[in-house]
């Protein structure tokens, strides 16, 4: 007998099943859009989205579990993130000193076993105070690449998800990743912990997370930057 949510889906046009849900494309775009640098344009990202919807609606297995409309969700996600990742809007030189900057941390944090300070990040990677700053602002212009490397935001994971159910043991190593993801993110400095806080759970951007915390937008970019470099360095032994 033939799967009923299957032939919905393969009886319907590929025009109606477009219709139906291109709303799901504004809805992923207009979330996306708040988290790019002003260069990237929504137009883009929904041209692109579109191609992810046509995509799912080929590919859709009901068989997996997974509604349509949550399927559609990643792929049109991911459509989106590969479109802004050809634009290679992030020089390779801002790759390398993520990297330097997260070596420098887990460094000086193991060295002082204490949260590492920003002159001294500064200092162990040569720089003056405002150039590191400067950094971190530049790091944060690129937050959906810089995001890439944390194991609940990477689109491998969630493309995974899409394409085969997880085992039992990968539910749990995902289960404890998560787990020690949570207890690193409470032992951040506690502005640090906040504004990961009011931007990933309460879905604030920067203007509004610095009139909460009485700071300036670019004190906040500051502090995400920091937050997820030191996410990165104490994370290592789960992303290796």
């Amino acid at each position: 007998m033939t799967n009923p949510a299957l032939h919905v889906l393969t009886h319907d046009t590929q025009d109606h099943t477009m219709l139906r849900y291109a709303s799901l494309v504004n809805q992923v775009a207009s979330y996306l859009i708040n988290r790019l640098p002003p260069s990237v344009d929504i137009d883009d990202l929904i041209q692109a989205g579109m191609i992810g919807l046509l995509e799912a609606s080929k590919n859709y297995d009901p068989s997996r579990g997974a509604s349509f409309e949550t399927y559609a969700k990643i792929r049109i996600r991911g459509a989106m993130l590969d479109e802004v990742r050809k634009g290679d809007w992030a020089p390779r030189s801002l790759y390398r000193k993520v990297r330097q900057m997260t070596q420098a941390v887990g460094e000086i944090e193991a060295q002082q076993a204490r949260d590492a300070k920003d002159e001294e990040v500064a200092k162990q990677m040569q720089l003056e105070l405002s150039e590191y700053h400067r950094l971190l602002r530049q790091v944060s212009e690129h937050k959906i690449l810089s995001l890439d490397d944390m194991p609940a935001d990477g689109e491998e994971f969630s493309q995974a998800v899409a394409d085969a159910a997880p085992t039992p043991q990968q539910q749990f190593e995902n289960h404890r990743t998560e787990k020690a993801l949570a207890q690193e993110i409470a032992a951040l400095p506690e502005k640090e912990a906040l504004v990961i806080a009011l931007y990933y759970d309460e879905e604030l951007n920067m203007r509004e997370i610095g009139q909460v915390l009485g700071i300036t937008e670019s004190r906040v970019s500051q502090l995400r930057s920091q937050a997820l470099s030191r996410l990165r360095s104490r994370m290592s032994q789960w992303l290796s």
